[in-house]
């Protein structure tokens, strides 16, 4: 381990512990801490600002259609100057994140043949995800990768665009421009999938993320390798267990 490395988990570590002072995650029986109030804090934290980011950022890009988000921001003109800082506090916050969650987001074999098959995963056809996937599936990593890529674009073309034309020149102006509402497109399409995902695509997902907890079923179809890294458990037959246990219940 690098000291690098080694001072990002110290740092990672006593966030943590500093944050589960302040509060706590509840696990009911049949349940698996999935995420601790820190890396909860983050997310929504890193929510937050996106969004603020993003509407201020649409009521300057198409003030004729978006108009109706500046008044929230105190104006056009208050937007404008709101906007960087909303947009620095995303790139700050999402920093921290990467650094809770850089292990876990690492590139896996399994995650290859996860991709291969996203389809049958996508459509419901595969009912339990690929025995490999773990804490994280590759969509997800996918999804992280690309907001890691976005924030990059974000830090140098609003760089350029704060400065102005006077310090980078016209061109230079006009290309961020173009390259950073990309990246804002792109990086809303990823939020609207995760959105759909972490609600109705794998129900059981949104209470992760608000009480830090999911159910053994949950883990063991969507994250059936990180399920027997905590449980030491098999996910197929603990699933073959719950099933024969509900078949019971409902014949007596």
């Amino acid at each position: 381990m690098s000291a690098s490395s080694g001072a990002i988990e110290r740092f990672d570590d006593k966030a943590r512990q500093t944050f589960e002072s302040a509060g706590r995650t509840t696990v009911y029986r049949g349940e698996l801490v999935r995420h601790p109030v820190y890396t909860r804090a983050l997310h929504w934290t890193v929510a937050l600002f996106f969004f603020l980011a993003l509407f201020s950022g649409f009521g300057i890009y198409l003030p004729w259609l978006f108009r109706w988000f500046t008044p929230i921001f105190g104006g056009g003109q208050l937007s404008r100057i709101m906007h960087p800082y909303f947009g620095v506090g995303f790139v700050f916050f999402f920093a921290l994140q990467v650094l809770n969650w850089l292990q876990p987001m690492l590139w896996a074999p399994g995650d290859t043949r996860w991709m291969l098959n996203i389809k049958a995963i996508a459509s419901g056809q595969e009912k339990v995800d690929p025995p490999e996937t773990g804490f994280f599936n590759a969509g997800q990593k996918v999804m992280f990768w690309e907001i890691v890529a976005g924030c990059i674009v974000y830090i140098i073309t609003g760089t350029i665009l704060w400065a102005g034309a006077k310090t980078f020149g016209g061109i230079a102006v006009a290309v961020s421009y173009v390259l950073h509402d990309i990246s804002a497109l792109i990086m809303l399409g990823g939020i609207f999938i995760h959105i759909y995902q972490s609600t109705f695509g794998e129900p059981g997902t949104f209470q992760a993320m608000v009480r830090g907890a999911v159910s053994e079923a949950w883990a063991w179809t969507f994250h059936p390798a990180w399920y027997k890294q905590v449980t030491g458990r098999d996910p197929v037959q603990a699933c073959e267990e719950a099933r024969r246990a509900m078949l019971s219940n409902e014949r007596r």
